[in-house]
């Protein structure tokens, strides 16, 4: 029975690792070792900023939304609750972006949200 090596699996494993590293700057792209700790720190900064990518957009939108909503007079807090109150199923990425590329429809919702809130406002007062 022949002797049976782990020379193949090591290679295999070091070549999908160096491929992964192609690009990298000096041992990084060139040095297993170097090569392995930099491709296991981008995967999780790359795990890390698909996370981070959500969250910076929500706040993108929240801005928008807000700065929107004040030239209305109306606080980005009691826009969503009004319209949350009033039943209208648009997100905050779809209210972004009536924000910013249809002002006179933002001053629909805006109008309606006002409505809304004053409904309320007087049912509970």
């Amino acid at each position: 029975m022949s002797r049976v090596t782990s020379g193949p699996q090591t290679r295999r494993r070091h070549k999908k690792i160096m491929k992964l590293a192609k690009g990298y700057r000096g041992a990084r792209s060139r040095h297993y070792k170097a090569a392995k700790e930099q491709v296991m720190r981008a995967l999780m900064y790359s795990y890390r900023g698909r996370k981070q990518r959500k969250r910076d957009f929500r706040r993108l939108w929240i801005m928008r939304i807000n700065a929107a909503a004040r030239q209305h007079g109306l606080k980005y807090s009691d826009l969503i609750f009004a319209l949350q109150s009033a039943g209208a199923g648009i997100d905050r990425k779809v209210l972004a972006d009536i924000a910013v590329s249809d002002p006179e429809g933002f001053a629909k919702i805006a109008e309606l949200a006002k409505a809304e809130l004053a409904k309320v406002r007087e049912g509970s007062g």
